[in-house]
């Protein structure tokens, strides 16, 4: 049986929280809310320095459970992680990798999983630390993506940032299909899902060597455990699963919002099989304004790209988890006993 972890990635209010729940259902996989210190971890390893040192491995797991983190909402006992990880194997993503094991072993579940969108253009980062790591990309049409993005009381950017935000999630998973190994990534579509959860959910199980299991179709059954309470905009997680959203960002976009989306995303959503709606053309302020919105997210995430390869040039310890059977192997170390049948026990 597999422990190999699972990601979902995917553009902000692509569906990818009911696709975590769907995920946590199955009795082998445990998908937390967000925690978002993966990629602080990773990006600070020069600060934490060598994870072969125990006093290296207490420094990261103490910043892990601190203040500025999202840990708690993993409802794991700080000061037992905090022993694990300073016990544990020698490396960042062993450490990381730890936090979500215990997650798992709360639910008795042998596999652990993350959920975070901005993940589909940092998934060679987490390979470096997973390397045996699976990937779920949930796609939606990119004009509900914007519209659903601009409601949202944490999305402080504009219209022409949500667009900017969809292609790139696009453009990402495009390049993903070309390079990674066919048991390691996986797309759907969140209108598929919705439509058809039993069917899509049975590929996905497939894919993820898992056998499929009913209650992955009722999510919400779990929501109540996956879901934080503060995250209002996640209600609808805590209901049958619908297809109502679909398509509505023809009532919730403004006229010219359509006209651009079509415009700088038609390629894209029409090789992904969205219709188009045969908007006219947008003004040119307008794609003007959004092309100066690209040319300034890319380069910022080139200059964080410049830093991280200057990084890897003076790495300060392994990095690669050692935690999964798979990794364990390629090390040389001695395997741990997959738990796939653990009971059922929740905290």
């Amino acid at each position: 049986m597999s422990d190999r972890p699972v990601f979902v990635v995917g553009c902000p209010r692509s569906g990818t929280t009911l696709l975590q729940l769907m995920l946590h259902s199955h009795s082998r996989i445990a998908v937390p809310p967000e925690t978002r210190f993966v990629g602080s971890a990773y990006n600070k390893r020069r600060t934490f320095g060598d994870m072969r040192l125990a006093s290296r491995r207490l420094a990261l797991a103490e910043w892990m459970t601190g203040e500025r983190t999202k840990f708690r909402e993993l409802g794991v006992d700080k000061d037992e992680f905090i022993r694990q990880a300073v016990d544990g194997p020698g490396s960042l993503g062993s450490v990381i990798g730890t936090a979500f094991k215990m997650y798992a072993d709360r639910f008795g579940k042998a596999r652990w999983g993350d959920k975070r969108p901005s993940y589909v253009k940092q998934v060679d980062i987490l390979v470096r630390l997973f390397p045996d790591a699976q990937f779920v990309h949930l796609i939606r049409d990119g004009r509900d993506c914007v519209s659903s993005l601009k409601e949202m009381p944490w999305f402080t950017h504009d219209s022409f940032h949500a667009m900017s935000i969809w292609a790139e999630a696009i453009d990402a998973g495009r390049r993903l299909r070309k390079i990674m190994p066919e048991d390691s990534y996986y797309e759907l579509r969140y209108e598929d899902l919705t439509d058809d959860p039993a069917t899509e959910l049975k590929k996905l199980c497939y894919f993820l060597e898992e056998d499929f299991e009913p209650a992955m179709c009722s999510p919400h059954e779990v929501a109540s455990v996956a879901v934080p309470v503060h995250k209002v905009w996640h209600s609808n997680t805590h209901g049958e699963v619908t297809k109502a959203r679909v398509g509505s960002w023809a009532n919730r976009l403004d006229a010219w919002e359509i006209r651009l989306a079509e415009q700088v995303l038609g390629e894209r959503l029409e090789d992904l099989g969205y219709e188009l709606s045969g908007a006219p053309k947008p003004a040119k302020e307008h794609l003007l304004t959004f092309q100066k919105t690209v040319q300034k997210r890319r380069r910022a995430r080139l200059r964080k790209h410049m830093r991280d390869r200057f990084i890897r040039l003076r790495e300060p310890g392994p990095v690669a988890a050692l935690l999964t059977s798979g990794q364990r192997a390629v090390a040389g170390l001695p395997q741990q006993r997959i738990e796939s049948e653990l009971p059922q026990r929740v905290m």
